[in-house]
């Protein structure tokens, strides 16, 4: 995405570096974690703030899950894949002693455990194949939005509208055939965190096989423009630093939230809220009739975790886009591309609520906790990538669109 005359004219009035959109993104940021913090407590307003933290790392690394997933089933390049299992690994070490213990700083802590069947199946795949049409995941829909791709708009809001929808048949999904919840930490956090280890060594050494048969050598990280403190602060970042920032501030929404990191129970939420304005009633929907999901219907989605969190991650992302100078939205979105938004999109929200989450809630977070959901789920998700990719020529008029940044 190139700066536009209108963004730099931007930063030229406002005499700052970052222009009108950082400076509100930094205004927002600010007074939200003390907004928030004043009045459902300073965990609260802590936990937006991660949030900003999350979209700066997601953007300045451009930590892509859809376009790692992308390059390799493409071109056999597996250095984003090899870098998401350095992020599980970190996430699983720092994890496991916790969750098996049930504690952390005093607070009570849980993974995200979920049961394994035939909705995380097919949901799973649903959401490999929205991946590559939508342009992104769900951590990618948001950080590409608050960075200023006027396209993820149209995927965000039907990503939303497919949340709500898989309410209505969320209790059909449950019903079909699945294992219990189970998780690695069962085994006792060091022999769980040896499966774990090993499971992704076997990984990162098949993406190492397949990329030095295919091109005979490894590919390097791209050159930096930027060096130092200034590296840190505009981007881009390495990968490697992208996913320690992102292990450690998953940790620290475990210690605050009680469990990790999540990102689509908002859609619903939203989605929910929403129909509830056009007058469609979703308490008559199974789904909205547990406590918990009642109880986050009938309060200010500002009162929600994952939402509050999802609000800091576009934030976070606006202003690291403002800081590297690359927050231009364009509305010159050929109209395919927006088809494929639109399928996109609602193939990521139906199918990441039925299969109990997203690349962040059962992928990351999932495998993090050990969960077995998360295993099945990034096998399913990675066979419905294959099928997007194909997909994706006849939507993009392209012969190839791997090495494009997005989620």
């Amino acid at each position: 995405m190139s700066v536009t005359s209108s963004s730099i004219q931007s930063h030229a009035d406002t005499g700052s570096p970052i222009g009108v959109p950082g400076l509100t993104a930094l205004v927002v940021l600010v007074a939200g974690t003390l907004g928030l913090g004043s009045a459902y407590g300073p965990a609260h307003g802590a936990l937006f703030l991660i949030g900003g933290a999350l979209g700066i790392s997601l953007y300045h690394a451009a930590f892509g899950f859809t376009s790692a997933w992308r390059v390799f089933i493409a071109e056999g390049r597996g250095r984003g894949l090899r870098v998401q299992m350095i992020l599980l690994a970190l996430t699983v070490v720092l994890f496991f002693p916790f969750l098996a213990s049930g504690t952390l700083f005093g607070n009570e802590v849980r993974g995200l455990v979920s049961p394994a069947g035939t909705g995380v199946l097919v949901g799973a795949f649903m959401f490999g194949i929205g991946m590559q049409l939508g342009g992104g995941c769900a951590s990618g829909t948001l950080f590409t939005a608050g960075g200023g791709n006027a396209r993820m708009l149209v995927t965000l809001f039907f990503f939303i509208v497919g949340s709500v929808l898989a309410t209505i048949h969320f209790d059909w999904w449950a019903s079909l055939p699945s294992l219990p919840p189970a998780t690695l930490v069962s085994l006792g956090p060091v022999a769980g965190i040896a499966v774990s280890l090993a499971i992704f060594a076997v990984i990162a050494a098949l993406t190492v096989a397949v990329e030095k048969k295919r091109h005979g050598t490894l590919e390097q990280p791209p050159a930096s423009p930027r060096h130092g403190i200034a590296r840190y602060l505009r981007g881009p970042w390495p990968l490697v630093a992208g996913a320690v920032a992102l292990a450690l501030l998953n940790f620290a929404t475990l210690s605050l939230a009680g469990r990790p990191w999540g990102i689509t129970s908002a859609f619903a939420l939203w989605g929910a809220k929403g129909a509830q304005l056009i007058g469609i009633d979703p308490t008559a929907w199974a789904y909205w009739q547990t406590p918990a999901n009642a109880k986050a219907l009938g309060e200010s989605v500002f009162a929600d975790v994952t939402s509050v969190m999802d609000f800091g991650i576009v934030a976070g992302a606006m202003l690291a886009a403002a800081l590297a100078g690359k927050f231009a939205p364009s509305l010159d979105i050929p109209l395919r591309s927006i088809l494929a938004a639109v399928v996109g999109g609602l193939l990521l929200g139906y199918g990441a609520r039925i299969a109990y989450g997203c690349n962040i809630g059962a992928y990351f977070s999932g495998i993090s906790s050990g969960s077995l959901h998360g295993y099945l789920w990034a096998v399913a998700a990675f066979a419905g990538n294959i099928l997007g990719v194909r997909l994706r020529p006849w939507f993009f008029m392209e012969r190839s669109a791997v090495r494009r940044i997005d989620g």
